[in-house]
């Protein structure tokens, strides 16, 4: 009896938060779009709102009812000036906060950019039974998220356990 795990796709939309970019310059969401695509998960759509809570939030929380949407990846908005507010606009859709992101995105994080670690808000949860990613703009901030926590927390073949198993049991009551 063989204990390998079968990969198991899922459906992820990406929303890229920003004043600026376009389709044509969105270097971050480019990044998460190959890196899914790569790993073998689904695009399910992929859009570019301005820093703007409510504009984040309506399209977040359309997502989230979305049964054919397993998590979603945003990027942008989660630094400190005063434009950026996804994790205003995002916590409260969350039914439960996974604080290990954060708090590993910014342990991982400093390696490379040292104390300015602190000044990233990244953040994850569940909603309808929807992984939610929260991370910041900067395409390197992307890379490290995807390849060090979020490839193989979306992997079902993850080893003792990952975030794809639990799936089936998101809307227990």
């Amino acid at each position: 009896m063989s204990n390998q795990r079968d990969f198991k796709p899922l459906n992820i939309a990406v929303l890229v938060i920003s004043d600026t970019r376009t389709d044509a310059d969105d270097l971050s969401g480019k990044i998460l779009l190959e890196r899914l695509q790569e790993a073998g998960h689904q695009l399910a759509t992929k859009t570019i709102v301005p820093d703007n809570i409510y504009q984040i939030r309506a399209t977040v929380s359309t997502w989230i009812a979305d049964d054919n949407i397993n998590a979603i990846l945003t990027t942008g908005g989660t630094g400190v000036t005063g434009r950026d507010g996804t994790p205003e606009a995002v916590e409260p859709l969350l039914d439960k906060v996974l604080d290990g992101f954060g708090e590993t995105f910014r342990m991982i994080s400093y390696k490379d950019i040292k104390t300015s670690t602190i000044q990233s808000r990244a953040i994850a949860g569940v909603a309808n039974a929807t992984y939610i990613f929260c991370l910041p703009g900067s395409s390197g901030a992307c890379r490290t998220a995807w390849d060090e926590l979020i490839k193989e927390q979306l992997d079902y073949r993850t080893r003792p356990c990952n975030l794809v198993q639990l799936m089936p049991r998101l809307l227990e009551k």
